[in-house]
């Protein structure tokens, strides 16, 4: 159970983070792997942001902010992972090994449709991708969103509709394809 308003602010940064993370340890993770695309990277990114959020506990101005600042701060460092990551990829002499190919049973089958489905999303402008991760698999609303990546919700509401149209050619074009 997440502090409540009345209590984190005067809780110690153990006693507030250990409650953060056992009820918001998933759902970190779960935003981090849509935008870096990788559950190992993803939970380092969080844990990261754990820590640095308990070195800097008395210097919040609103404890009660904690899983904002949480979240904001996966947002951000994955921002950072990824463009470590074009940097590396612009620099480097050798190409990625090839994917291994997938069978007929489910298991496979799923695995394929969801690694489309992040293979779509990474096509998708960085503003995009992170609204719809925000907005679809963590249920944030238009202004929680807004607040978080510091836009509009005007903005939010833009990219949300373009993002899923563009999801919707995309992902139309790969199911034309198998048929």
């Amino acid at each position: 159970m997440a502090p409540t308003r009345s209590q984190a602010s005067g809780w110690s940064a153990d006693e507030a983070l250990e409650l953060l993370y056992a009820a918001h340890w998933r759902q970190l993770v779960r935003l981090g792997v849509l935008l870096v695309h990788d559950v190992g990277t993803a939970e380092e990114i969080v844990q990261d942001c754990f820590i640095a959020v308990h070195a800097r506990w008395n210097r919040l101005h609103d404890p009660d902010k904690a899983l904002a600042y949480l979240r904001q701060s996966v947002v951000n460092r994955s921002r950072s992972h990824l463009r470590h990551l074009s940097v590396v990829r612009r620099h480097a002499d050798r190409e990625a090994p090839p994917e291994p190919t997938s069978g007929a049973d489910r298991t496979a089958y799923d695995q394929a449709r969801r690694a489309t489905v992040l293979d779509a999303l990474r096509g998708l402008p960085r503003r995009q991708r992170e609204v719809l991760a925000l907005r679809y698999y963590l249920d944030l609303s238009e202004a929680e969103i807004a607040d978080m990546l510091g836009i509009s919700r005007g903005a939010v509401k833009s990219h949300a509709s373009r993002g899923a149209a563009a999801l919707r050619v995309v992902l139309g074009a790969v199911i034309e394809e198998t048929r």
